[in-house]
């Protein structure tokens, strides 16, 4: 590896931010997945959770929309709820579910300078409410028009840029936040996956 490619590495690795994920729940179109992992990838997320209940766990995810995303994350995948969320419990102190509900809070009154989960649901039922039950509240995206949902991707990607804007406000990318030993682990396997694609326009 090449020292120019181990100070990008190191870079990225650096404004990571362990104390945000999101979770996926049976969304449907690998599209919408893939375009989630972009976004996560872009705002310095490393974990991200997918819960899969209607069909089998996926190897890969829409490779051309993700960008090659997938490769520089970490993915855990569940097939049921309850697992999620108990894994879910380990890091983070707030599981905050995409719902439309008297006790929902906008998503600028969230507090992304604490350790925080965000749940989206699928493409046609949202959040199921098994997670809706088992999380500690539910957020809104603020919206002007008559349509009152956004596409899955798209609802993500405002949600976390939200959370980017404070966590940068305050600081949180200029400071390590990674685990020495989770980065350390991806620095060495990050060396390594870039050399099996070294022709990726993406890792140039």
């Amino acid at each position: 590896m090449t020292p120019e490619r181990r100070e990008r590495l190191m870079t990225t690795l650096n404004r990571r931010q362990p104390d945000l994920t999101v979770v996926l729940e049976d969304v449907q179109d690998p599209h919408n997945v893939a375009a989630v992992l972009r976004t996560c990838d872009a705002v310095g997320i490393q974990d991200i959770y997918i819960i899969s209940t209607m069909a089998p766990r996926r190897k890969r995810w829409g490779h051309r929309s993700s960008s090659s995303a997938e490769r520089w994350l970490t993915l855990h995948q569940f097939d049921n709820q309850a697992a999620c969320v108990e894994a879910l419990r380990k890091k983070y102190d707030k599981i905050l579910t995409t719902h439309l509900s008297a006790d929902a809070v906008s998503l600028h009154d969230i507090d992304f300078t604490g350790s925080v989960a965000l749940v989206f649901g699928n493409e046609q039922n949202g959040v199921s409410e098994t997670m809706r039950n088992l999380a500690d509240g539910n957020f809104i995206i603020p919206q002007m028009g008559i349509i009152r949902s956004l596409n899955i991707s798209v609802a993500c990607a405002v949600s976390i840029y939200e959370a980017m804007r404070q966590k940068n406000n305050a600081g949180h990318y200029d400071q390590r936040k990674l685990p020495a030993a989770q980065y350390n682990m991806l620095l060495e396997d990050w060396g390594f996956r870039g050399e099996a694609w070294k022709e990726d326009e993406d890792w140039k």
